[in-house]
């Protein structure tokens, strides 16, 4: 899985015209799934996003996490994440996990974040969405569950 991490003072995922989802100070993370990725891969990332200091402290220093400041969470399906650019110009999204697998470690994904007891709201997956954000400072990480090993 690669998950694509910005701290945000907002964000909001609209489908149809309509908000699906929205938060306040927080994390917008965008989430790619492998075909081969299974639920330790999310188990993973969902305790290390949610233990990362990207967050200031008193003294501005990036010490705390999305727990720590009780932050909110938004989850975006994006396949995209998953492609293969090395040969031509046209990426190949060939790797990324089908719908039968990629929706079912999506929805466990987000339930895993929400156990956390932090809000966490998300958008539709597949669907065509919209998605605003004010990124806050600009913090943006990027993370691959193949290097937890």
């Amino acid at each position: 899985m690669k998950v694509v991490i910005q701290r945000v003072s907002e964000a909001s995922v609209k489908v149809d015209g309509k908000i699906v989802g929205e938060i306040d100070k927080g994390v917008m993370l965008l989430i790619g799934i492998d075909e081969n990725d299974e639920k330790t891969d999310a188990d993973w990332l969902v305790q290390k996003i949610l233990n990362l200091r990207i967050f200031g402290d008193e003294e501005g220093k990036l010490n705390l996490s999305v727990r720590d400041i009780s932050g909110e969470i938004l989850c975006i399906s994006q396949f995209t994440l998953i492609a293969d650019y090395k040969k031509g110009n046209r990426p190949s999204f060939i790797k990324a996990a089908k719908p039968d697998k990629a929706i079912p470690l999506f929805e466990y994904f987000k339930e895993e974040m929400a156990k956390s007891g932090l809000k966490t709201a998300s958008g539709i997956f597949g669907a065509d969405m919209k998605v605003s954000l004010i990124n806050d400072g600009p913090v943006t990480i990027v993370m691959d569950s193949v290097t937890k090993n």
